[in-house]
Parts: structure tokens; sequence; C-alpha cells
């Protein structure tokens, strides 16, 4: 739900930057997971609050800014079954990395190694003999069936 970019201040605060669709995405909940890798941990976040684009956040056991730079890096999310249902036609990206895609010729393009946000729409980032970003807009994906682990894309395989 977001990555851990600097300390804020001199009392253990962190900046963390969200990649929930709102800001404050993040202020729902009252403990975090913190890590990366297979290194995770439960942490209670005491103290958060939206600050431009960024969430800052005080949390329990980081009582300084050394403290605050060694989370540095280290990504932040929340238990799935807390997060609150997709209306249709709507994915967490989660839910999207590792989908096999292929496109309307039945050609596999590879999977969704990453999905970047760009501003205008969001991009999937397919891995596959070569790397392709595909736009995840309804022009270009066609269908995204999570249960058949695969996306339909209108996408040649040249591109």
């Amino acid at each position: 739900m977001g990555r851990i970019v600097a300390p804020f201040g001199i009392r253990g605060w962190v900046k963390i930057q969200p990649f929930t669709e709102e800001i404050d995405g993040l202020l729902d909940y009252p403990a975090w997971y913190v890590g990366r890798g297979d290194d995770w941990r439960e942490v209670a976040v005491l103290e958060s609050e939206g600050h431009h684009q960024i969430v800052v956040a005080r949390l329990a056991g980081c009582n300084d800014r050394d403290a605050a730079a060694a989370l540095k890096g280290r990504e932040v999310g929340v238990l799935r079954g807390a997060l609150p249902e997709t209306a249709e036609n709507e994915y967490y990206w989660s839910d999207l990395i590792g989908l096999e895609v292929v496109n309307v010729q039945g050609e596999a393009l590879g999977k969704v190694a990453d999905v970047l946000e760009t501003g205008a729409n969001d991009v999937l980032v397919v891995e596959g003999e070569r790397e392709r970003l595909i736009p995840f807009v309804k022009q270009v994906i066609l269908d995204v069936d999570l249960a058949a682990g695969r996306v339909s894309a209108d996408w040649g395989a040249d591109y």
C-alpha cells in the first residue's frame, strides 16, 4: 500500500509514498505490516496524517530519526482481509501481478511483473521474451480473469 521513503523530523516519524488511489487510504488502519521480501512485521500506527502527496506516521518502536532512517525503503501493507471489496472491473494491483497476458491472436505476451501509475492511466509491465508496457485502459485490456490467471489484451506481439 506504500513505501517508506525517508524520516520525517527528529522524533521517529516516517514519510510514506502511498500506492493507494487516495492519499489518506492508509490512515484507516490501526496497524500496518512493514518489511520487504520475507521479512515483515506488524507495527502499531500511533499517529498518522496526510501531508500533501505523502503520508507521515509515527510507528510503535520508532522513537528517533535513526530508527526512522532504518525503515527507509521498506514496504507498508495491510492484511488482504482488511481491504474493502473492489467494485466490478476494479482490481488491486497485487491481484494483477503474476497474471498471464494473452493477446487476441492467442499469443502469450508474458506475465504481469508490475503496475505503474503514469497519471493518465495505469500501465502493466509485462515480462516475457522482452518487457512490454501495456496501458491498462478498456480499449486495450479486454478481460481480466482472476480465477483463470489471465489478462486478454488487444496488443500485438510486435508492439
